[in-house]
Order: C-alpha cells, then structure tokens, then sequence
C-alpha cells in the first residue's frame, strides 16, 4: 500500500502531557520518524505547533479521548489539517501499549490514509454550543432550587402556590421577601398582589 501523505503527525494526548509522531517522507519511500514530548500547557501546544509548522507538517491527526484534545486543535487548526480520530476506529492491537507506540500508530494510520474524520463544526458554531449547553444547564439548576423554594414553603405551610400561579413572578418574589424580612402583617402582604392576583384571596 502507498502513503498519501509525505509529512504528517499522530498525536497522542492525556491529561497533562502529549507525545507527537512525526513521519516525514515520499509516499513511495520510507518514512523518517521523529517523536518528542510535549505539556499540555499553552506554551508547549504552541511550542508544538511551531515544530510541526518549521517540519512542513500539512496533517495532524489526534485521537478524541476525553475533552483532552480540544486544547491542541484548538492550537493546531489554524496551521494544519488536524483529524480528529474516533478511538474505537484507530485501537490498537492488543498487547503492552505505550504512548510512543500509541503516536506512531496513529500517524502510520493517517500517513496511509486509513483515518475517517470526526466531523468537527467551525469555531463559532462550537462556542455557540458550549453557551446554549451552559445555558441549558443554568436553566436546569434554577428549575430545581424553585422547586426546592416551593418544598420549604409547603413544609411551613406557608399556601402561596395556592393563590399565585407563579411564586416567582413579580407579585410572589415581593411576597417571598417580606416574608423574609417577618416585619410585615398578612394584609401588608396581601396588597403586593398585582393585577389579576389582585382578585383572589391573598392571605387570610
């Protein structure tokens, strides 16, 4: 089988270190193999980076363990066509594995082509993600301390949720107050009612 790739590199990437193999040579030749390690730092992804970008490196590929690769793409993807690899697909045989091992598999992988792409979305598409996940999560959490609320004033007998549709709406967040600053009487508190609530029986 022909390489199709005369300059690329397989990366393999943990926590708090990476180690990069770099194969260097005609598709129809042998290869020159160069394997160094990095930090996971900024410093040394740059340091990375500038390595590959002086070797002529053109492909990078990185196997999608963890949140672990998103920093190095993240640096790499502006220089470089990096591949982001699905685990299952680039495993190893079986046998003492190594990091050295794992980063020379890869790249004789990619350097034959034999690496399908992770689809991976442009920047802005990703940062849009990660805000509206965050946002979704928030949501979640805001959810579940109301509903810790209603469990407090259902526990005191405190029957707000019978009279107020929404115990956080304007009229209940006032009410909710007062009853924490306990200075107001039960017909001050009635007349925080506002608009339709204004007809119902606030507090007897």
């Amino acid at each position: 089988m022909e390489a199709i790739l005369e300059r690329c590199c397989g990366i393999d990437v943990h926590k708090s270190k990476l180690t990069a193999c770099l194969l260097v040579g005609k598709p129809n030749g042998k290869a020159e193999k160069t394997i160094k390690t990095f930090s996971t730092t900024t410093g040394d992804l740059e340091a990375l980076r500038d390595w590959l970008e002086a070797e002529g490196c053109t492909h990078a590929a990185i196997e999608s363990t963890g949140v672990y690769w998103r920093p190095v793409f993240n640096i790499l993807e502006h220089s470089l066509t990096v591949i982001l690899a699905n685990a299952r697909e680039i495993k190893n045989v079986p046998g003492r594995k190594t990091d050295v091992k794992d980063c020379e598999w890869i790249a004789d992988l990619l350097r034959f082509g034999l690496i399908r792409a992770s689809f991976i979305p442009p920047k802005p598409i990703r940062e849009l993600r990660d805000l509206t996940r965050y946002r979704v999560k928030l949501t979640q959490e805001m959810g579940s301390e109301k509903n810790r609320v209603q469990k407090v004033l259902e526990d005191a007998n405190i029957k707000l949720s019978s009279v107020a549709t929404d115990v956080f709406g304007v009229s209940g967040r006032e009410t909710l107050s007062a009853l924490l600053e306990g200075e107001s009487t039960p017909e001050e508190m009635a007349k925080l009612a506002k608009g339709k609530l204004r007809k119902k029986r606030w507090i007897s």
